[in-house]
């Protein structure tokens, strides 16, 4: 199941789309626009998303949208990113 996690997580776009909906709600073609791609791709980035549980979908009239369903993605995301400007850090002063 960890494996499953990091595996729908390794994807630019999937972070990226999780990034944007950490700002609230969105649609599908707000999602389209704001990555740059196509409607194809993004719902399949938003269905692999939506059934790992980290995206909750909703459907209004001819609209969906797209909401953040696990919070915790972000906790996730801050460690790695933390350690991450810590490993730069490191070598920007090694480099002086």
């Amino acid at each position: 199941m960890v494996a499953a996690r990091f595996k729908v997580l390794a994807e630019p776009t999937r972070l990226e789309i999780l990034q944007l909906l950490q700002d609230g709600e969105l649609n599908v073609s707000e999602v389209t626009e704001a990555v740059n791609s196509t409607q194809p791709n993004v719902s399949k980035h938003l269905r692999i998303l939506q059934d790992a549980g980290l995206v909750s979908r909703r459907q209004e009239a001819n609209s969906v949208f797209y909401a953040i369903a696990d919070e915790s993605v972000f906790a996730l995301c801050e460690v790695v990113c933390g350690s991450l400007r810590e490993k730069l850090a490191e070598r920007m002063a090694a480099l002086g």
